[in-house]
Parts: C-alpha cells; sequence; structure tokens
C-alpha cells in the first residue's frame, strides 16, 4: 500500500508543481478510484489581487471528478494532495461521500483532518474515515518552502503556516 501512495502522491505533487511555476500555492491533488486517477487539480487563484478561497486543488478535482457522472463506490475512492486538505476541502469531501484522505505535508493551520467528526451531527458521525498523513512529505515541504521564501510570495505571508514551513528542515525522513 505504501508503494501506490507515493505513486499516487508523486502525481499530486507534480501538480502542485506546475501550481508553484504559475506563482500559486503548491497544491496539487489527484482523486484515485479502482487504481486509475480519475480526476486531478491544483491550487488557482491565490493571488490577493483576484483571489479567491473557492479554487483550492481539492474543490478543482471534485468538481472535475462529479463532470464526469463516473459511477462509483465512494467508500473506494482516494484523495491524494500534496498538502493536509483544509476545513473547507475535508468537509466538502465528506459530503460528497469521499473518505479516504492521503496526504504529503501538514497544515498546522488550517488543516481540516482534525475536525472531531465523532462530535458532529448523525449524518457525519458514523463515517468511517482514514486518513495517511506523511505521505512523500520532504518533496511537499520542498515546494511550500520554494513559495514561501520567493520575494513574489505575498499568499498566507508572515502566518503561522509559512513562519512554520520555513524553520522545517527537509531531512524528515517518515514515509
Amino acid at each position: 500500500m505504501k508503494r501506490e501512495h507515493k505513486y499516487y502522491m508523486r502525481v499530486a505533487i507534480e501538480m502542485a508543481r506546475q501550481a508553484l511555476v504559475e506563482g500559486e500555492f503548491p497544491v496539487g491533488c489527484v482523486i484515485v478510484n479502482d487504481g486509475k486517477i480519475v480526476a486531478d487539480g491544483r491550487r488557482r487563484n491565490c493571488k490577493r489581487d483576484n483571489g479567491s478561497e473557492l479554487d483550492h486543488a481539492e474543490i478543482i478535482a471534485l468538481r472535475k471528478f462529479s463532470e464526469k457522472q463516473i459511477k462509483v463506490d465512494l467508500a473506494k475512492v482516494t484523495i491524494y494532495s500534496s498538502m493536509e486538505p483544509c476545513l473547507m476541502c475535508f468537509s466538502t469531501l465528506l459530503v460528497n461521500g469521499i473518505t479516504r484522505f492521503v496526504y504529503g505535508y501538514e497544515d498546522i493551520m488550517g488543516g481540516g483532518t482534525n475536525l472531531p467528526v465523532k462530535m458532529l451531527s448523525p449524518l457525519y458521525r458514523s463515517l468511517d474515515i482514514s486518513i495517511t498523513a506523511g505521505i512523500l512529505r520532504k518533496e511537499s515541504l520542498e515546494l511550500f518552502q520554494t513559495f514561501f521564501s520567493s520575494p513574489d510570495c505575498d499568499y498566507l505571508k508572515g502566518t503561522l503556516l509559512a513562519e512554520y514551513t520555513l524553520q522545517q528542515k527537509t531531512s524528515y525522513t517518515a514515509s
């Protein structure tokens, strides 16, 4: 399973690299079903002048997935993201029936995977959620460090996430 996670995470990281090249926050995401990538997305519109907090990689991938109208067992779908999904993305994916998450780098400021689901309304508290963190963390971290180190970066500059990211050592060896 770990080898499979690394394969799909590499694809998500490549999507994140594309976002970074475009000057966007380097989050990439792929949706996998039955061993196949069925949708992907990368962060868009994070720049302050026309910024939008709706254009997260996971939401873009989910929109693409929904547009394809693929009939699948959503319990078997897995989201791979270069960064831990934020609360908006995590809850949106849950509401849409996706409960398996794999991510590279932790979002210590806005990550949503620590949502206390068991304390929510009955519709959500019974969900069987699977979260795998730290897959190819070093590769993901390097993208975020590049982003936050750029003099052109103004998105989330000076925040807890930016400061934490810039202080991290890339020699972390988990997964």
